[in-house]
């Protein structure tokens, strides 16, 4: 069984949906500044292994504006908290829109061998649209889609999203 450290019942629900056999795990991990994500993600894979945890999976969510060279990317939460959705989208409303979601999951296995495991969903940012229950959710909008990701069902929304995308290359990785 592998054991996903977070706290959120959706991210863990659709982790099931995927892996199967994963049990949740809340605990606060220290979570650094940083613009790598796998930085991030290795800082926390750290703290988990200190606490005597093995055979789990951390994951790093990240928005990447083209019109910002990339921020804020793993930055995102603390843009989105001093800014809100409405003034991302005035970062970038004159600028380029194009963005990336990305998630990176990292995986630590029963001998602490650690593995990294992406999904990548390109889109454009747009004015916030859909109820803002969700993070940046309503700013982003995926190509070929109509629909932020906050005006999507959650059945529509996983269809495209980037940690399903992560949690099958992790799933192929366990099978191989």
């Amino acid at each position: 069984m592998i054991t996903f450290i977070t706290g959120n019942q959706n991210k863990l629900r659709e982790a099931r949906e995927i892996l199967g056999d994963v049990e949740g795990h809340e605990i606060d991990l220290p979570e650094i500044q940083e613009v790598d994500p796998h930085i991030i993600i290795k800082a926390k894979m750290d703290e988990a292994k200190k606490q005597g945890l093995k055979n789990f999976i951390v994951e790093d969510t990240s928005l990447y504006f083209d019109g910002l060279n990339g921020l804020p990317g793993p930055l995102i939460k603390w843009f989105l908290d001093k800014l809100g959705n409405d003034g991302l989208y005035d970062l970038v409303k004159d600028k380029d829109p194009k963005a990336q979601a990305k998630t990176i999951i990292g995986y630590s296995d029963k001998e602490g061998k650690i593995s990294y495991h992406e999904g990548i969903i390109e889109g454009e940012i747009v004015a916030p649209k859909g109820d803002t229950n969700f993070g940046w959710d309503p700013i982003f909008k995926p190509d070929g889609h109509d629909k932020t990701f906050a005006e999507m069902g959650p059945e529509e929304k996983n269809t495209v999203s980037m940690r399903k995308m992560a949690l099958e290359e992790l799933k192929k990785y366990l099978t191989e």
